[in-house]
């Protein structure tokens, strides 16, 4: 395969942005080699900038659900890109956004949008904090809320990727706020709520794991965190950044059975454009100004071309749930296959999944928290990632990513990938 121009690239990147990438998971240190520059996408497919095609299993890291260049999402923009880009000015549209999302999700009475996930998490803490007067919150080892200071504890995607226990820049004054307990692990946060009394505002937390592989919550820990938080006065937030209107209709609210106070939305709800949105329960998100005395505030949020993008994406998913059962067949379909090829190998490994979310540990053992997937083998993913590589599935550079499949993935090639990694292990065994 060659990747001459992707190389040539990454060179002149590395002159004028730090590392050569705008988002660090991109620079590929987790699995070596350079990193491939992407020319354009379609369906299932990418395309760089050599002229070779990739199967793809990031799908912007969720939100091409219905997969790449969807022709209603690209006709839309097309068309209201044509009005102008940007107002600063409210639109009828970011209502009928509004609406759409209290629709489609269980306990949300009202929804702010926002520019990112990162921005949409930052902006549910703050409200959780102005609305219950403490300042401390829980979150889980290994999970990852954005970049904003108060999640860059123990936190994971880039970060565990990168191996950075402790991100220069934060204050200690913001890190002794975030206090820290093992995912699936309930007991551990009751002791954090009996060591610090009345004083955590907000639990926070992926209800699947998605930034250290895909990690399901075992039976009773959601339901157990939402009872301690009504027992203590504490915020339950979920953040549905990547499970948000990919799970279900309703996001993993919907499919596990659980309400949060607050949920945080990015990604899928902006069709692939920069967008967020924090959303919850009218008793709380009144707190928000102007209604509230609680300070948010952005230039585009509610962007038109996001609001459309995201509009017509989650309509089709309204109107056609059925796509959540294909998305479900066809990542089975592609564990049964990875399933049999990894047992005929013969050595340690894990699959989870879950709807459409999907992650291969090289593993001896469950991985059910950051610890278990910190123990897997990151060498033997850094070998098999470059393995698939070389034979066109473009899998996320990272062991510590879930991969996402999206609806335009077809049977041959999910065979394909099947193919692909069996040919991978015996290049490994080799």
């Amino acid at each position: 395969m060659n990747t001459s121009k992707s190389q040539e690239l990454f060179e002149r990147a590395q002159s004028s942005i730090p590392g050569g990438v705008n988002s660090p998971v991109r620079a590929f240190r987790s699995v070596g080699g350079t990193p491939i520059f992407i020319k354009k996408a379609k369906g299932a497919y990418l395309y760089d900038v050599d002229g070779n095609r990739y199967i793809d299993y990031i799908a912007s890291w969720g939100p091409m659900i219905l997969g790449h260049a969807w022709e209603p999402v690209v006709k839309a923009i097309q068309e209201y890109a044509v009005w102008s880009t940007s107002y600063g000015a409210p639109t009828e549209l970011e209502i009928e956004m509004a609406e759409l999302i209290r629709a489609m999700t269980p306990g949300v009475d009202m929804v702010r949008m926002v520019s990112s996930g990162t921005e949409a998490c930052m902006s549910a803490i703050r409200l959780a904090r102005g609305f219950t007067g403490r300042n401390k919150i829980i979150k889980f080892e290994g999970h990852y809320h954005g970049h904003a200071d108060p999640f860059l504890v123990k936190a994971g995607s880039g970060v565990a990727t990168f191996n950075i226990q402790t991100v220069p820049g934060v204050t200690p004054g913001v890190s002794q706020d975030t206090l820290t307990a093992a995912y699936n692990d309930l007991p551990g946060v009751q002791q954090l709520l009996t060591a610090y009394p009345g004083a955590i505002a907000a639990i926070i937390v992926e209800p699947v794991a998605g930034n250290m592989g895909c990690i399901l919550p075992e039976p009773g820990f959601l339901e157990g965190l939402r009872a301690l938080c009504d027992r203590e006065g504490i915020v339950f937030i979920l953040d549905e950044v990547m499970t948000g209107f990919r799970l279900a209709p309703g996001g993993a609210q919907q499919r596990l059975g659980v309400n949060a106070d607050l949920v945080t939305y990015g990604k899928v709800i902006g069709g692939g454009m920069p967008v967020g949105a924090f959303g919850g329960k009218k008793a709380i998100m009144q707190h928000i100004a102007p209604l509230g005395n609680v300070y948010q505030a952005g230039t585009l949020s509610g962007n038109p071309i996001a609001m459309i993008a995201g509009y017509t994406t989650l309509k089709f998913l309204q109107d056609n749930p059925s796509v959540y059962k294909e998305l479900e067949d066809k990542t089975s379909y592609l564990r049964d296959g990875l399933d049999r090829v990894f047992k005929a190998w013969g050595q340690p490994y894990v699959i989870n999944s879950l709807g459409s979310m999907i992650s291969v540990h090289f593993s001896d053992h469950p991985v059910r928290d950051f610890s278990s997937a910190s123990g897997a083998s990151n060498g033997l993913f850094k070998l098999f990632f470059h393995s698939m590589l070389r034979r066109g599935i473009y899998l996320p550079p990272s062991a510590f990513e879930s991969w996402f499949l999206n609806n335009a993935l077809t049977i041959a090639d999910l065979d394909a990938t099947i193919k692909a990694a069996e040919e991978s292990l015996e290049e490994l065994e080799a």
